[in-house]
């Protein structure tokens, strides 16, 4: 099977950003974004997904975590959509519902070169030495964009913040596993238009 990944390196007044993907891994993460919280999060992006993912970020975290946290999304969006090339083959949707602990997530995904975000997880504004919780929606609001898909993401229940931000992105992560997987009844592109 033909090896499906990207390397881009993308460099602005506020951040500087390497990053590598591999869609068929096993997993493997190393995450520097120099936020303790979201390389947690990036971590088990990676593993629930079966990405191998490696993030060299450096930002402008002084001032916000805002430009590193929505930038990170814009080079991943970017990576997914080389990674995946002319999309023959590929599933196309994905839908996972995720625990974690007293939270449950639902993710749907369309790979359509169509880029919308649903986003519905009532969180209030956490700022600190954490995270500010808002932020994960600028995070998908910018790797929907750059990956052209349709992402709704749907909390049902939960209490605690982290959990429920951990649900999130294992759920968003296992839905994208399934539609950038591949089958081989899939003949082109999974589209009645030919195109994708």
């Amino acid at each position: 099977m033909t090896q499906r990944s990207a390397a881009i390196d993308r460099e602005t007044a506020e951040t500087d950003i390497h990053m590598k993907l591999a869609l068929d891994g096993t997993g493997r993460a190393a995450i520097d974004t120099g936020i303790p919280f979201f390389d947690h999060m990036l971590t088990l992006f990676a593993k629930h997904g079966f990405f191998d993912l490696t993030i060299k970020a450096k930002g402008d975290i002084e001032v916000d975590y805002h430009h590193t946290v929505e930038d990170v999304g814009i080079v991943m969006g970017g990576a997914f959509k080389k990674a995946l090339g002319d999309k023959q083959g590929i599933c196309r949707y994905g839908y996972a519902v995720t625990p974690m602990d007293e939270a449950l997530t639902s993710v749907a995904v369309d790979i359509s070169n169509r880029p919308v975000l649903v986003y519905n997880v009532p969180l209030k504004e956490r700022r600190g030495i954490l995270f500010d919780t808002l932020l994960s929606k600028e995070f998908f609001r910018a790797l929907s964009n750059h990956l052209g898909m349709n992402l709704h993401i749907n909390l049902k229940y939960g209490e605690n913040e982290h959990h429920i931000l951990e649900s999130v992105f294992k759920a968003a992560a296992r839905a994208l596993d399934q539609a950038t997987g591949k089958d081989d009844r899939i003949l082109g592109v999974q589209s009645t238009k030919g195109t994708l």
